[in-house]
């Protein structure tokens, strides 16, 4: 029982870092950019960071993107292990606070960084970051998926089915369940993005209207 209320202050303390919206709110701090306002998808993450705010900003950003994804989990591992099943909710916890940003009016971002962050935080107790990585690179070189927001779901979705895969042999079952769910929050995201008209598909809606 006691094993199980420290999982749940993790989670809950990876859950409120994963709230906060870094990439939203450096470049507003630091440039008084709007990068959710002034970009086409809306989207608060690094990227519209990088090309709104330039790269000294963005790298910040994805820094910080990172970190909060990356200190819960390293320190529940360090201090409970990766063996629990109840692990599995501190890894996504981190996740779901960045999908669902209440501190940000629920609109979150697309779970891209803060994944990375929190796999990170595994090592070296398991290496899926470098898995989840390779995935990225082959669907973004070898076999590229567009637009990124497919990209995104495709390689969130093999990377949770080699990690039901590995668990076999590696027997971390609660990282292969906390991956499922990452997964599933990363591929809804990613799904809400895609589905949401642009300003540039807007205005062209509008313009046929006016004609």
């Amino acid at each position: 029982m006691e094993r199980f209320i420290y999982h749940i202050l993790f989670a809950a303390a990876g859950f409120l870092s994963g709230s906060v919206m870094f990439a939203y709110l450096i470049p507003k701090i630091i440039k008084k950019k709007d990068i959710v306002k002034d970009s086409r998808d809306g989207n608060p993450g690094t990227y519209n960071a990088v090309k709104l705010a330039g790269w000294p900003v963005g790298l910040t950003c994805l820094l910080f993107e990172l970190l909060k994804g990356f200190l819960p989990v390293f320190l529940a591992a360090a201090f409970l292990g990766i063996n629990d099943l109840w692990f599995a909710g501190v890894l996504a916890a981190p996740v779901l606070g960045h999908a669902l940003a209440p501190y940000n009016r629920f609109k979150g971002g697309k779970c891209v960084a803060v994944s990375f962050g929190v796999l990170l935080g595994l090592i070296p107790y398991d290496w899926s970051a470098f898995l989840l990585a390779f995935i990225y690179i082959f669907f973004s070189v070898a076999l590229k998926i567009n637009p990124h927001e497919r990209r995104s779901s495709v390689t969130f979705a093999v990377f949770e089915a080699a990690l039901i895969v590995l668990m076999f042999f590696t027997g971390h079952f609660a990282v292969a369940l906390g991956g499922g769910l990452i997964a599933a929050v990363a591929i809804l995201r990613n799904g809400v993005k895609a589905a949401a008209p642009d300003e540039e598909t807007l205005a062209s809606e509008t313009d046929a209207k006016g004609d």
